[in-house]
Parts: structure tokens; C-alpha cells; sequence
């Protein structure tokens, strides 16, 4: 039997969301210290207009409404993808490799 699509059943929003916090933990490449996987998230990005621009990825502010939604952050958090603190936010191992399959989706790149 093929593995389950969305094993931790996130909503198309938590989908989002951790899509774009993995994008974000990859472009910034700051290892979370003691921790195998994970990696810091500093800073989140300002749309201007309809868009932001992740490196070289624009995305539509509509695909990131849950990066500020306190209750997408708790289920993922709960599900084991991604923790807060005050400063940052971490995405875990977990939350790193979990397929979203969104990324293509909701990262749009030139193609010239």
C-alpha cells in the first residue's frame, strides 16, 4: 500500500504555511543548536502589494495567511513541526522533511 499523501492531516492553511517556513528555514540556513534537522526561522517576510519574495520565489500574500494565525502555529507545533520562542521559530526534522507537496505550487519562479 503507497504512503498516505498528508500522514499528519494538515489543513490546505498548516500546509501552507509549513511549506513556507521550510522555505524560509532553507533560504536562512541557521541550524537550530542541538537539535539534528531543525533549523531557525528570524524573520518573517513583508508583502508588498499582493506578493513577497522568498530568494528567488514569489509567492501571493493569500497562500500566507498562516504565518501570522496563532492557531495554525499551535498545530503545528502540537503535530511536532515546528516550535516558537520569543525570537524565532524552529522547524523541526520533522517539519523539514514532511512532503507538503506545495512547494511548487505556492513558490512561483521565473522561468527566464
Amino acid at each position: 500500500m503507497p504512503p498516505k499523501k498528508n500522514p499528519a492531516n494538515l489543513n490546505p492553511l498548516q500546509l501552507k504555511t509549513l511549506t513556507l517556513l521550510q522555505e524560509l528555514a532553507r533560504l536562512e540556513q541557521k541550524p537550530a543548536e542541538g537539535e539534528e534537522g531543525a533549523f531557525l526561522v528570524t524573520g518573517l517576510p513583508h508583502a508588498h502589494g499582493n506578493h513577497f519574495h522568498l530568494g528567488t520565489a514569489v509567492v501571493a500574500t493569500r497562500d500566507a495567511t498562516g504565518l501570522t494565525n496563532e492557531a495554525v502555529w499551535t498545530v503545528l507545533q502540537r503535530k511536532g513541526m515546528v516550535r516558537r520562542t520569543n525570537d524565532y521559530g524552529i522547524v523541526t526534522a520533522e517539519g523539514m522533511a514532511y512532503d507538503t507537496g506545495l512547494r511548487d505550487a505556492i513558490l512561483h519562479r521565473s522561468d527566464h
